[in-house]
């Protein structure tokens, strides 16, 4: 139609924001919006392509095999997403291997994630990655609190 020529359509979808992924030695930590970006899924595969250097999730329903429990529904997930199985974390240390950190700080690898929107996959890089510490969460020791 010639009187609509040069428009372009406005996109009514929400943004997502950076999609991050933030390695420590007691686990993968995707932040909410990763969740989002695969529709909050139970559940996710890990792939990693060592040769890449690339770490993988794939939305995946219940009866997937070598799934790993992920999201709560949407209206239920208020923050970030940990996963913390055992054999996740090793492959995952192949590829970000945590440097020895000063005493009250935690070692970590922080990335962010390119969404595959068709194929619901979010993939991270070794490559752009950065490395550090950061101070220790939680609750302080009781020593500390004196």
């Amino acid at each position: 139609m010639a009187l609509l020529q040069g428009f372009e359509e406005v996109s009514v979808k929400t943004p997502i924001g950076k999609l991050t992924m933030t390695i420590t030695e007691s686990g993968i930590r995707f932040n909410k919006s990763t969740a989002a970006a695969l529709g909050f899924p139970q559940r996710v595969k890990v792939l990693i392509n060592e040769q890449t250097r690339q770490l993988a999730l794939q939305a995946v329903d219940n009866r997937s095999t070598n799934a790993v429990k992920f999201s709560k529904p949407e209206s239920k997930q208020v923050a970030s997403v940990s996963v913390k199985d055992p054999m996740v974390m090793e492959a995952a240390a192949k590829l970000f291997p945590l440097s020895a950190s000063p005493e009250g700080e935690v070692a970590y690898w922080s990335a962010e994630g390119e969404l595959h929107e068709k194929e619901k996959v979010v993939i991270f890089n070794v490559e752009g990655a950065t490395e550090g510490t950061m101070k220790k969460r939680g609750r302080r020791a009781a020593a500390a609190e004196a």
